[in-house]
């Protein structure tokens, strides 16, 4: 009798089996992925019909992936712009949109309410809709065709954009009003800091005495290098007073970890026709900001009739994806470029509340009540949150520890954002420039401009305070003073303005402007120390007569002319005694000698180790007041007080007051010794030997797109290469792993076949585009490449669709 045994499983081959299926189901959904991605690529070829256009526009794309767009008229010509950019950028448009109104939680999830609760206090969304209503008929046509073309463009995408995809939502559509929110979200990167500003310099001055916050919070610096006259009169540079209490207690063990002095950035600079071979202007513009993917702008060539001659017209430079307007480049008889001009143009105003009535403060007749509403923020993938608002007539309420401030902003004033530089289009020479900037609705900027008789100038472009402000309007003032703040803005024809100088140029870069009085309508809203503009001045100088290629050079100046006087006090005070049973002391002397290329260069350790000690010697008597102010408002410091920091280290370590002296050191020498021992330990900490310690180790690219920073592992396919990046603070090339030259831009008006232009990405914001980062490689090495595009390679052609007749 047989008696039949069940067959025993091959254990090993089942698991085999399961994790065969596992990985083909991973392989299908990863390719279920990619396919979908790559379907929400734009199609660049072809005709399409599209509702909205009076008449058919082309859109001609070159190598690059650089868009000609060429229609009959500026409204066909913003809603093919506006069909480009949400085909190429619509997340991007997206999130600047939402960061100005503190919406972004509800899109990227909760760990954005933070950013949400600080910005929906402004209800900029609310101004948005009143801004609109108030534009001339002619702009809001324009807003109305770009934002049809938005969603048009959006539409027509197969799948919508990936980032879509991954966060399991739909793009909401675009409103003309969304343009103008698009120009707040800039106020924020280029204004928002001066609150936290104004928050540490009233820190400081209630935790310091009066003089010694003269010393602490200097109005100026030697190297200042004013537009008006040489240098700037800063009156005597003796340390005053007497240390603060504060002062080198218990220093911070991260402060020299921070990128001070990378956090300003922006030059542009123009050489009149009486030093160029053609006669027309050269303009230089490289705008620093935060690097990401996809970059900040996109260039493109605009093509339409102009009016009423009919001539073609052409504005060649870069746009903002969510705005239907060229921000920076050149229309053939003028071009132009900005800086920030870090100017004071917001205030905090300390509200006196009763502490009987905490609904109420005290104003200079008597009480006003507080007004308060309650904010949803929406939450992608969480529960929403509700925050009360409160709003005093100075502006919304920003709570801190136990105070209450208001935000007085010129950017909640009437015109603060409009369509105003849409004219640039149309200006035939620098004087008409210079008016059509000073009326923009942007935050105020540095604008140079130059035109093809010539002609340069320099302004102030978008709203400014009507007011005197000085060294004292820089602080908190009570909601109980009547002779601070503003009433009203400053006509645009009040604007200080400077044309066609005997020096024949100009040149801005973030630092004061002005050295005589017209400077007080400008106002310190943390200027730079003036290093790089006086960098940038004597170097224009040095060149007499220019060409593009000249113009383009100061760029890519990473002289650290600025740094080489700190690294002469690191080799004063190591000195043979200091030396002398300090082997790591003397091998850092031994490389500050001679690793010393006096740039920023990548393959510079001296440079590093110079640095390394600035900043430490910055956390040495600094450290323990940024802890304390930090512990109220996360952004807040010494080195946001004032830019000029390096300044007040230099005339305490150079002039060595004793009664300035730290009350935890015997004397300035082991006080700069602490700091080159912390710089070591430092590198010791990171595992680098001083000896390999270069610059560029320290200073590698880390440019990705937002996902990259919650799922790095994506950031091989939405990240630029880790490349070591040359320059730094307080030098032309300013340059940090995610902040820097945005673009760089050198055009003559009437010449732009021989413009130059490069950017940190390509124009897509799609990684399986190859035009993602096209172009980003000759930023990286400072390759002049053209402005303009090259042959076209792609034409996508939008039909205008017939019009449906009723029966």
């Amino acid at each position: 009798m047989t008696i039949a045994l069940p067959r025993r499983r091959n254990a090993l081959g089942f698991t085999a089996k399961c994790i065969a299926a596992i990985v083909t189901l991973c392989a299908l959904v990863l390719l279920a992925c990619v396919i979908a991605t790559a379907l929400s690529l734009p199609a660049l070829d072809g005709t399409k019909s599209v509702n909205g256009l009076q008449a058919s526009v082309d859109i001609a794309r070159d190598a690059q992936g650089v868009p000609t767009i060429s229609g009959a008229t500026r409204e066909d010509v913003a809603y093919a712009t506006g069909f480009v950019h949400a085909q190429e950028r619509f997340f991007q448009m997206d999130l600047l949109r939402r960061s100005a109104t503190g919406q972004l939680a509800a899109l990227l999830g909760p760990s954005l309410l933070r950013v949400d609760r600080a910005r929906r206090i402004y209800g900029f969304d609310r101004l948005a809709d009143q801004a609109f209503a108030k534009l001339p008929a002619a702009d809001k046509k324009i807003l109305e065709r770009y934002a049809a073309g938005v969603n048009a463009g959006l539409a027509a995408l197969r799948v919508r954009p990936f980032e879509y995809l991954v966060l399991r939502t739909s793009p909401r559509p675009w409103r003309p009003q969304d343009s103008l929110l698009v120009v707040w979200s800039m106020y924020f990167e280029l204004q928002e800091g001066e609150l936290h500003r104004d928050f540490s310099r009233g820190w400081l001055r209630e935790h310091t005495s009066a003089e010694a916050l003269k010393t602490l919070l200097p109005e100026c610096s030697e190297w200042d290098a004013p537009l008006d006259a040489p240098s700037v009169d800063c009156g005597g540079q003796t340390v005053q007073g007497a240390a603060p209490d504060w002062l080198g207690v218990a220093p911070s063990q991260t402060v020299a970890e921070i990128p001070f002095g990378t956090e300003i950035g922006s030059n542009n600079w123009a050489i009149s026709g009486k030093r160029t071979a053609t006669g027309s202007a050269i303009v230089a513009n490289d705008m620093h900001l935060n690097l990401r993917l996809p970059n900040i702008w996109y260039r493109a060539v605009l093509e339409y009739p102009s009016s009423p001659s009919g001539k073609p017209r052409r504005i060649v430079g870069v746009t903002l994806p969510g705005a239907p307007v060229v921000v920076a480049g050149s229309n053939g008889s003028v071009a132009w470029g900005f800086t920030n001009s870090y100017g004071d143009y917001l205030d905090l105003v300390e509200l006196q509340i009763d502490p009987e009535h905490p609904d109420r403060y005290r104003t200079p007749t008597g009480w006003a009540p507080l007004r308060f509403h309650d904010e949803v923020l929406r939450v992608n993938g969480g529960a929403a949150a509700t925050m009360r608002v409160a709003e005093s007539n100075f502006g919304p309420v920003w709570k801190v520890g136990d105070k209450h401030y208001a935000v007085r902003w010129v950017a909640q004033d009437d015109g603060a954002a409009n369509l105003g530089l849409l004219r640039m289009e149309a200006a035939t020479d620098v004087s008409q420039a210079l008016a059509v900037g000073q009326s923009a609705g942007i935050p105020a900027q540095n604008l140079v401009a130059g035109d093809t008789a010539g002609n340069i100038g320099w302004t102030i472009a978008g709203p400014m305070p009507q007011r005197h402000a000085d060294w004292n309007d820089t602080f908190p003032y009570s909601s109980t003073t009547d002779d601070k703040g503003w009433h009203s803005l400053l006509p645009p024809g009040d604007h200080p303005s400077i044309v066609n100088p005997a020096s024949g140029q100009l040149w801005t870069a973030n630092a004061r402007q002005l050295a005589g009085p017209d400077y007080a309508a400008i106002g310190d809203g943390g200027a730079d120390l003036g290093a790089r503009a006086r960098q940038i001045r004597d170097d224009l100088a040095a060149r007499h007569m220019m060409n593009e290629a000249g113009a383009y050079a100061p760029s890519l100046d990473d002289r650290a002319l600025f740094m080489s006087t700190w690294r002469d006090r690191a080799l004063r005070v190591l000195d043979e005694r200091a030396v002398a049973g300090h082997p790591r002391r003397a091998e850092f002397k031994r490389l500050l000698l001679e690793r010393w290329n006096g740039c920023a260069c990548i393959d510079s350790v001296a440079y590093r180790l110079t640095r390394a000690y600035l900043y430490s010697l910055y956390g040495e008597l600094f450290g323990e007041a940024d802890r304390e102010m930090r512990s109220l408002d996360p952004y807040a410091g010494l080195a946001i007080a004032t830019p000029r920091w390096p300044v007040v280290l230099a005339r305490l370590v150079d002039q060595q007051p004793a009664n300035w002296l730290p009350k935890d050191r015997k004397s300035w020498s082991e006080l700069e010794l602490a700091a080159v021992d912390d710089a070591i330990s430092k590198l010791a900490a990171h595992s680098v030997a001083l000896k390999d310690a270069t610059w560029g180790q320290r200073n590698t690219a880390a440019i990705a797109h937002p996902f990259v920073s919650g799922m790095p592992f994506l950031a091989r396919w939405l990240a630029a290469p880790r490349d070591p990046l040359p320059g730094d603070g307080n030098m032309p090339r300013v340059a940090a792993p995610s902040f820097g030259q945005s673009e760089r831009l050198v055009v003559s008006p009437g010449h732009e076949d021989h413009a130059i232009f490069n950017m940190p990405g390509g124009e897509s914001g799609h990684p399986l585009s190859s035009y993602f980062l096209a172009g980003h490689e000759a930023w990286v090495h400072g390759q002049p490449t053209p402005l303009l595009p090259g042959p076209p390679k792609h034409l996508l052609r939008l039909n205008a669709a017939p019009t449906k007749h009723a029966r």
